[in-house]
């Protein structure tokens, strides 16, 4: 039931790391919904010429830019990290000014590779939405679109804007699936995800039914 939430068409979303494939994805699926969207990278050249491929692609109607991450962060309403786990810590730490009283929307999977495949890393706050929970103290820190299904999130308020912003892409809907300190199992089991997707040669998903 969409018709509860908030209108978020006047909202600029940015997507830290949104260059990358996942950043990308979420990106496209916002500027299809109409929404102004903000790519932001460490290298400002590959923002924009990110932003202008995505501009060009089928159904887009929404305004695309791109801006270095800190810019990128200062400019958005709500601002989506999908940056590597590798680079998570540093690039929150170093833009803590710049996302202070932002929704900020933590979607990265702290994950490990070798020779077995996909793995989970441990957190020690937890889970990386708890990491950015705690160097971004004066953020609103929501956890959501890991599998590009589940929404995790600790404020009421923040709650019904991610659900909103899931509610844009076409065939989904945002669960509310607990408080912040759920998001490590939901990060963790993105590795399952991957190794069922490469094992069967398939794009996997998770559903929940009964809703």
């Amino acid at each position: 039931m969409t018709s509860a939430l908030p209108e978020i068409g006047g909202l600029t979303i940015g997507i830290l790391g949104g260059t990358g494939d996942q950043g990308r994805g979420l990106a496209y699926r916002f500027a299809r919904a109409g929404l102004r969207v903000v790519i932001g990278s460490r290298t400002p050249e590959r923002a924009t010429t990110a932003a202008a491929e995505l501009a060009t692609m089928p159904g887009v109607t929404g305004q695309v830019s791109g801006a270095a991450n800190a810019e990128c962060a200062r400019g958005a309403d709500v601002v989506i990290v999908a940056v590597p786990w590798d680079g998570h810590g540093e690039t929150l730490q170093s833009l803590r000014d710049a996302l202070s009283g932002k929704i900020v929307v933590d979607c990265v999977n702290p994950l490990g590779f070798d020779a077995k495949g996909p793995f989970a890393v441990k957190v020690v706050e937890g889970s990386a939405a708890e990491q950015a929970e705690s160097l971004l103290p004066l953020s609103r820190v929501c956890a959501a679109f890991h599998h590009v299904s589940a929404t995790l999130l600790i404020d009421p308020n923040a709650v019904a804007v991610v659900m909103a912003l899931a509610a844009q892409i076409s065939g989904m809907r945002g669960i509310h699936a607990g408080r912040l300190r759920n998001a490590g199992q939901v990060e963790a089991l993105t590795a399952n995800l991957i190794a069922i997707n490469r094992r069967y040669k398939v794009h996997a998903g998770l559903r929940v039914t009964d809703l």
